[in-house]
């Protein structure tokens, strides 16, 4: 009977004390998880150049690694063979990221749009095969709006692969415009012309100054070259309404926009 209540209390101190030391670690393993997401939340914010959900995937991401260090920490301290376990959790994950190529690459590009912004919600771009306004981005696609307002879904991976031109980007933009006149009107008054018209518009900018000159000596007219700066946002604003003062300017000083035409000779061979 003595040399039972040995080995009960032999086994207890045992594995009493692998317990109790297993609680322990358990206890602080959790503590350290939580501390250390709460440390990467911090310091990500800190930069301020990294978007809210990347902070939340990432700072969770860092959780979830300790705590499982911690269950394998646990799990050695019974005499379970961790290294088998790592094999097989190994294993697993390789057979999932094959099954789940296509979105894991999402993801992927998703972290590193959201790790260099190469653009941010509310700019137009040209990315993907397509262009519109991003109206939201996630881990998985990016989420756009056509002028018309037509909601269109691209994968990340399609987005971080290609070109993305970014209209937004820069505070200002060129506008290019090219206005025909006859080889017969007076080049130096349609360029006047075009300079008070230019000038009148406030949302147009002195600098860089407007620029106008004789870009191209086309087959039936002689093209005048219009190139001025204004605020991104004022963009399709400012193309539009000079297109139309210049056109009705240009009627009033009595200059004119000739279509397409050919002179044909006609020789009378005898």
């Amino acid at each position: 009977m003595e040399d039972g209540m040995k080995e009960v209390l032999s086994l207890f101190i045992t594995y009493g004390l692998k317990v109790i030391g297993a609680i322990f670690i358990f206890i602080v393993g959790r503590w350290l998880a939580n501390w250390s997401k709460r440390k990467v939340a911090h310091w990500l914010e800190r930069s301020q150049k990294v978007d809210q959900t990347l902070i939340g995937f990432l700072s969770s991401l860092v959780r979830y690694l300790v705590l499982l260090v911690t269950l394998l920490t646990v799990l050695a301290q019974f005499g379970i063979e961790t290294t088998s376990l790592i094999a097989v959790f190994g294993a697993a994950s390789l057979a999932v990221g094959l099954a789940l190529q296509g979105t894991l690459s999402n993801v992927a590009a998703g972290v590193m749009l959201l790790i260099f912004r190469p653009f941010k919600v509310g700019d137009y771009v040209e990315a993907g095969g397509t262009a519109g306004t991003v109206k939201d981005m996630t881990l998985f696609i990016t989420e756009l709006a056509t002028p018309d307002n037509v909601q269109i879904l691209v994968p990340n991976s399609q987005v971080w692969g290609t070109i993305v031109k970014n209209y937004s980007h820069h505070e200002t933009r060129r506008v290019d415009l090219v206005m025909g006149i006859d080889y017969t009107d007076d080049i130096d008054k349609a360029q006047s012309v075009v300079e008070r018209v230019v000038k009148a518009d406030a949302r147009v900018l002195s600098d860089p100054a407007p620029l106008v000159v004789v870009g191209n000596l086309g087959e039936s007219s002689v093209d005048l070259t219009i190139r001025v700066w204004c605020r991104s946002g004022d963009y399709w604003p400012v193309k539009f309404d000079l297109t139309k003062q210049l056109k009705q300017q240009f009627d009033a000083e009595q200059l004119s926009i000739p279509f397409p035409q050919r002179t044909i000779h006609l020789i009378n061979a005898k």
